[in-house]
């Protein structure tokens, strides 16, 4: 198992911790940054050159309402290109590996967010208009028709990919109350109300299950079960109407290979 983020000490600290409960496992961390693109086709080459295939990829990594516009190393928007245009780029350079494993399986994580998002062609890295929340539930829709619109290549193509998007509902993470929306509307909710979210340990279990289980269906969408998707356990969730156009997915698609100079082949 491979660790894949930003920050090396967090990453060492996560690989230490896996080891000490887990003697026996597998696990090593390698520096990634979702939010460069040169950095994205490093990773992927230091991979190619020392593994054979890729059985399961997790596109997990999110950014969350900046109260100011911000943007990447390579000038997109920062959530639409962390979230959403950095998954896409690692996960079309890790084609080849992921297609030489016996049953590969891509989990793309979206969010209840999804729910109200729109893709914007004519401001897709809000350049004309920032709104943060708005930005953010674009990034997240965007990963559902990424994840949907991956089945229906792989299944074209004959990939023999397992594509699946997966939700936390709303749990006790960081991702706010440690980050660039602390002071948003959200953020101060999710301060002082903390005790109205999920456990991070239960957040990961929809995750958890797209990735592991035998019964997860390609294509398919899982969330928690309970209080409209925000808590609960694993079960199919509810794909937002927008997340269903085939138009919009295409196009997206088409769009984000430009963007990230990448292609899926």
């Amino acid at each position: 198992m491979i660790i894949a983020g930003r920050n090396t000490d967090k990453g060492a600290a996560a690989v230490q911790r896996i080891r000490s409960e887990v003697p026996q496992s597998l696990v090593d961390f390698a520096l990634l940054d979702l939010a460069s693109l040169s950095s994205i086709s490093q990773f992927c080459r230091r991979l190619q050159d020392t593994h054979g295939c890729v059985d399961l990829l997790i596109n997990n990594a999110a950014v969350m309402a900046p109260p100011q516009r911000c943007s990447t190393e390579d000038g997109f928007e920062l959530q639409f290109g962390t979230n959403y245009l950095g998954h896409f780029a690692l996960t079309a350079q890790l084609l080849p590996l992921l297609r030489a494993a016996p049953q590969p399986r891509v989990v793309t994580v979206s969010s209840v967010a999804a729910r109200s998002g729109k893709i914007s062609f004519d401001d897709l890295q809000s350049e004309h208009a920032y709104r943060p929340m708005s930005a953010y539930a674009q990034s997240k829709l965007a990963c559902l028709l990424f994840s949907i619109e991956l089945q229906r290549r792989s299944q074209a193509m004959g990939w023999n990919i397992r594509s699946i998007g997966a939700h936390p509902g709303v749990s006790r993470t960081d991702l706010i109350a440690n980050g660039a929306g602390a002071q948003s509307a959200a953020g101060l909710l999710r301060r002082y109300f903390w005790f109205l979210f999920q456990p991070v340990e239960q957040g990961a279990l929809p995750i958890l299950y797209a990735a592991t289980a035998e019964e997860a269906e390609a294509g398919a969408y899982y969330g928690p079960d309970k209080l409209g998707e925000t808590r609960g356990f694993p079960a199919p969730a509810r794909v937002p109407r927008q997340a269903l156009d085939r138009g919009v997915a295409e196009r997206l698609w088409q769009v984000s290979e430009q963007l990230a100079g990448v292609r899926f082949t």
